[in-house]
């Protein structure tokens, strides 16, 4: 698998190349107001997919169809992935199959939170 790289100028980076690593960093910076884990390590992001064009799409869900945050957290995310050098835009799609649970959550999540 080749690796993409931007365009370079002598006064730097002009087109950076689009990184999953650097969207994954981008969504670990926001936090469901109630939970104090990021959506990320939470499990609560199934799928990212970016495209040749700088369009990323995130596939996330919500700990529970009722959840208070159910407006505010996709516009978050996709507002910190819209900040990710290379992206020209972002759609976030919430979705509930298969639906959340805990299993789901990180080792860091669960010591976070006290879910052994």
């Amino acid at each position: 698998m080749s690796e993409t790289h931007g365009t370079w100028t002598p006064e730097g980076e002009v087109n950076p190349a689009l990184r999953e690593e650097a969207v994954i960093e981008a969504l670990k910076t926001v936090f469901d107001p109630e939970i104090p884990v990021d959506i990320f390590e939470l499990g609560l992001v199934y799928a990212i997919e970016l495209a040749d064009d700088g369009e990323v799409k995130v596939e996330m869900t919500l700990t529970t169809p009722s959840c208070p945050s159910a407006q505010e957290l996709p516009a978050m995310a996709e507002e910190a992935v819209r900040q990710v050098p290379g992206v020209a835009g972002c759609k976030v799609e919430v979705v509930w199959d298969p639906p959340w649970d805990q299993s789901r959550m990180s080792e860091d999540a669960r010591l976070a939170l006290n879910m052994y």
